[in-house]
């Protein structure tokens, strides 16, 4: 009821906003579509904040997905990252009981009353096992898996009414289709676990990479528990000194940029709150439900396309980018300036040169204000570009791993790892 009521809102704002700026010229019907935006994106925001469960985690979901979305909505959405209320002990108790065939107090010889974390779909519990080890008990919401398709659905209704989504109906579907799968992933603990064994098979070797390992016999489909791996925040992180973060920072490229270029599949949800952190430099790593694979073409693309990014090859940038759904394929030109302009940003945090030489300052970065000015000179192109379902996930990780490290506040060249990754001489 609560979706349909938004639904039925924004449609009415929606129809107001385009009679009222019929015969206004383009300036003002742009500055008032950013409006309509605006009241948009906190209505869906407010009324998906106030739904535990798969509503929620519908709006989580699309809130990393930024290039879909107008910055307006985008910006609302991301509220949506903090945590959730937590749900009564007397439920979590109910569903840990239900799930695992046997009373808490026999399961477990302690169980903390009050979750460690809490979510859109489901909180963590600190427990102790009758061995005496210390674990962590990741409990989903009772019921929560069973409306998520047609909660996506109506989340989708009320954009396209808005007008949020504007592209085609096939790359509609591509997306949603894309957000779909996460979802479901992520309310299959099972295959979370199955994920948690594959990357910590795979970080095995990795010294100061840290997994926690699935305690098999206390976990179902809707119940996860781990091995107790702990750490300090990024923000504690934040305080240290650089050397350390030096070590925190090569530690989480390693992690996205291993994963994607030798293991072929990649965690795709690099939020704050899913790594934690220790004086060593050691990075532990939580939450292996979002998690996409890829083939070894679309991971030979992504190199090659990392290559001519380097190289300032345009004219082969440009065929990378319609290869990957990116670069509409019409005959509209977009002019070598364009992508030179934005190589220089985007390149710029990689201390690739001569964009940037040594240490780039993640403190003090502006590459996120220079994108935003630049995306107000370069309206005109953008036309030509449309989110790809290819790399939607990839971008999710690429931005996130970005703020991780503009919020560590290190110093450090990366580019001796990227040239690495991408087998480049330097």
């Amino acid at each position: 009821m609560k979706l349909a009521g938004m639904t039925a809102s924004i449609a009415g704002k929606a129809a107001k906003n385009s009679l009222r700026h019929l015969s206004s010229d383009e300036e003002k019907r742009i500055q008032a579509r950013s409006e309509l935006m605006q009241d948009v994106g906190v209505q869906i925001a407010d009324t998906l904040g106030e739904m535990k469960g798969a509503v929620m985690k519908v709006g989580q979901i699309a809130s990393q997905y930024k290039d879909v979305f107008p910055p307006e909505v985008a910006t609302a959405l991301e509220k949506l990252q903090k945590d959730a209320p937590a749900m009564p002990y007397a439920q979590i108790k109910t569903q840990v009981e239900r799930e695992l065939g046997d009373d808490i107090d026999k399961l477990f010889t302690a169980f903390e009353t009050e979750p460690f974390a809490a979510a859109s779909i489901g909180q963590v519990h600190k427990a102790t096992l009758p061995s005496g080890q210390k674990v962590v008990v990741k409990v989903q919401y009772p019921d929560v898996d069973k409306n998520c398709d047609s909660d996506l659905k109506q989340v989708r209704m009320a954009l396209k009414i808005a007008g949020v989504l504007n592209m085609s109906r096939e790359l509609q579907d591509q997306l949603f289709n894309e957000i779909r799968q996460s979802l479901h992933d992520e309310l299959d603990y099972i295959k979370e676990a199955n994920n948690l064994r594959v990357f910590g098979a795979f970080h095995a070797d990795d010294d100061g990479l840290i997994i926690p390992k699935v305690i098999s016999s206390h976990s179902t489909k809707r119940i996860l528990t781990l091995t107790e791996e702990m750490g300090e925040p990024l923000a504690v992180a934040a305080t240290w000194d650089n050397e350390i973060k030096r070590k925190i920072a090569a530690r989480l490229f390693h992690f996205s940029a291993g994963q994607l270029f030798e293991l072929y599949r990649m965690h795709c949800d690099p939020h704050p709150g899913n790594f934690a952190f220790r004086e060593d430099g050691s990075v532990i790593a939580y939450d292996f439900g979002g998690v996409r694979s890829y083939s070894d073409s679309e991971v030979q693309l992504f190199r090659r396309f990392a290559r001519h990014a380097i190289k300032s090859d345009v004219t082969a940038l440009e065929q990378d980018l319609i290869a990957l759904d990116i670069r509409r394929e019409d005959d509209k030109d977009v002019p070598g300036e364009f992508y030179e302009q934005w190589l220089q940003i985007g390149l710029k945090p990689l201390s690739i040169a001569p964009y940037h030489t040594g240490s780039f300052d993640f403190g003090s970065s502006q590459v996120h204000h220079e994108a935003i000015n630049q995306m107000r000179t370069s309206l005109k192109y953008f036309g030509q570009f449309q989110p790809s379902a290819t790399t939607m996930m990839l971008d999710r990780t690429v931005s996130g791993q970005y703020w991780n490290l503009v919020n560590l506040g290190v110093e450090i060249d990366l580019s001796p790892m990227v040239f690495d990754y991408i087998d480049m001489p330097a």
